[in-house]
């Protein structure tokens, strides 16, 4: 079994299969407040942009719902469906306003799940951007434009830091400094194990790139 084929089994099986409580898309709203935490606090302003992973399924029924997602989608700003290098597909959106961001990616998620695929959702990724004076990374610099993201997981019901750097390393030092801000505001995953890095096709770029 490959790497991936293993990533992809975790994150679809083992993790819904001892979490402690299901996914809910309404905890997307957490991050409307933990926003504020994360500017004002750590130094990383939410950028414009983020995007709903799901695994996607040969069927016509799918491929109707997925056209829904598109459509709720559609509006100030751009949105997309595309499928990434590892083969999950992501509905992408950028908006103005980060409140008016989550809110959409809110009900492209709710939108899946009321056409009774929510069982193929995996995650909702928000980035994040230094913009210099906030936090320390590993090496004792200042993170200025260094890029983390919270992840949800629709499998565990709650969010993870995922901070890369290239060549597909992670600054763990700051997850667990966001992790230990964040918690409260957040419902932070515990268990590290299952912070499961989204790795983008190439250094600098998004997950769903």
């Amino acid at each position: 079994m490959s790497l991936l084929s293993r990533l992809r089994e975790l994150l679809a099986v083992a993790a819904e299969s001892d979490a402690t409580r299901p996914g809910d898309p309404e905890d997307l709203f957490q991050l409307a407040s933990a926003s504020v935490t994360m500017e004002a606090d750590l130094g990383f302003p939410p950028m414009p942009v983020a995007g709903l992973c799901f695994s996607a399924m040969d069927a016509t029924d799918f491929r109707d719902a997925i056209r829904d997602v598109e459509a709720v989608l559609e509006g100030d700003g751009f949105s997309d469906v595309r499928v990434d290098g590892h083969g999950y597909t992501w509905a992408v959106a950028e908006r103005e306003g980060f409140e008016s961001l989550v809110t959409d990616i809110y009900v492209a998620a709710d939108t899946l799940e009321e056409r009774g695929y929510g069982n193929r959702v995996l995650a909702a990724v928000f980035a994040f951007e230094s913009e210099g004076g906030g936090t320390e990374g590993s090496d004792g610099g200042e993170n200025d434009g260094e890029r983390v993201y919270w992840v949800y997981s629709f499998r565990r019901g709650t969010f993870y830091p995922f901070a890369p750097r290239p060549g597909n390393e992670r600054d763990s030092t700051l997850e667990v400094k966001l992790q230990s801000v964040l918690d409260g505001e957040l419902d932070v995953e515990d268990d590290t194990a299952y912070w499961y890095p989204l790795w983008p096709d190439h250094d600098g770029g998004h997950p769903w790139e």
